[in-house]
C-alpha cells in the first residue's frame, strides 16, 4: 500500500516562478503529474501534493475532515513561497476549490483551474451527512475522459462519508469566493459528465470584479482534461497566463 503523505514535491528549476498543483476528489496525482511535467520542462517549479486519504485505498478517505485538505494544501503552499516570489495554484475539480480556498487565504501569484468544482449538483447531497449512515459508497466518479485508454487512477468507490466533507468544502469555499484578490483562469471543457456548470455560475456569481481574467474552452475534452486531448492547450494557455502575470507583478 503507497504511503499516505500530504506533501510530495516535485524538483524542478532554479527558477522565481512555481506552481502548486492539486488534483480531485477519489482521483490522484496522475492527473497532474503531465501538466507539471510540462511546466518543468520550461523552468518552472511545481509540487504535486498527495490530498490525505488519496494514492492508498478507498477506506483511507473515511473519517478525513475536509480541513485535512485545507492544511495539505497550504503546507504545500508555504514550502514553496518560502523559496520562490511567484507561486501560483492549479486544481482539477475538487482541486479546483481547494485552489481557490487556498488563494482566498494565502498571498498567491495566480490561479489557474480546470474544471472546478463548487457545487455537487445532486438534490441529496445536502443529505449525505444522514446518508453515509446507510449507504456506505456509491459508484465511482472517475475517468470522465475522451481520450481512449487514458486511466487518472482513481479510487473504484466513492464513500459517502467523504462525499458530505466535499459538501462542505464546496459551501466554505463558495461563501469565501469574494476574497480571491489573485488573477483567475478558467479552462472548461465542452462535456463534463463530473461538474455542472452550476460550479461555473458559483464562480463567476463568487469572484470580485475583474478577478476572472480569462475563460478558455475545451471542446475536446471531458472532466480529466489533463488527460484528454486538449492537455497540450491546458499546459500551454496556462504557462502562458502564469508568466504573463509574474511579468506584471516584477514591473511593479
Amino acid at each position: 500500500m503507497m504511503k499516505d503523505t500530504s506533501l510530495v514535491p516535485e524538483t524542478g528549476s532554479a527558477s522565481d516562478v512555481a506552481v502548486l498543483l492539486i488534483h480531485g476528489f477519489t482521483g490522484s496525482t496522475t492527473a497532474m503529474r503531465p501538466w507539471a511535467d510540462s511546466l518543468q520542462s520550461h523552468g518552472v517549479h511545481t509540487s504535486v501534493p498527495i490530498l490525505p486519504g488519496h494514492e492508498t485505498r478507498w477506506q483511507d478517505l473515511i473519517g478525513r475532515p475536509y480541513g485535512q485538505w485545507i492544511q495539505a494544501t497550504e503546507d504545500a503552499f508555504d514550502e514553496l513561497a518560502s523559496a520562490h516570489q511567484h507561486v501560483f495554484v492549479a486544481g482539477l475539480s475538487m482541486g479546483g476549490a481547494l485552489a481557490l480556498h487556498l488563494a482566498s487565504r494565502r498571498n498567491v501569484s495566480g490561479v489557474s483551474l480546470v474544471n472546478p468544482g463548487l457545487v455537487i449538483d445532486s438534490p441529496v447531497a445536502p443529505y449525505s451527512g444522514y446518508l453515509r449512515r446507510v449507504v456506505r459508497t456509491v459508484a465511482p466518479i472517475s475517468n470522465d475522459i475522451a481520450y481512449p485508454g487514458a486511466d487518472e487512477n482513481a479510487y473504484e468507490r466513492t464513500p459517502v462519508a467523504a462525499v458530505h466533507e466535499v459538501y462542505k468544502l464546496f459551501a466554505q469555499t463558495r461563501a469565501r469566493l469574494p476574497l480571491v484578490a489573485a488573477p483567475v483562469q478558467l479552462l472548461r471543457s465542452a462535456v463534463d459528465n463530473v461538474v455542472s456548470d452550476a460550479s461555473v455560475h458559483a464562480l463567476l456569481n463568487g469572484l470580485g470584479p475583474g478577478i476572472l481574467r480569462e475563460r478558455i474552452a475545451l471542446s475536446r475534452s471531458r472532466h480529466v482534461a489533463t488527460l484528454d486531448y486538449d492537455a497540450p492547450k491546458i499546459f500551454k494557455e496556462s504557462l502562458r497566463f502564469i508568466t504573463d502575470v509574474a511579468a506584471r507583478e516584477e514591473a511593479q
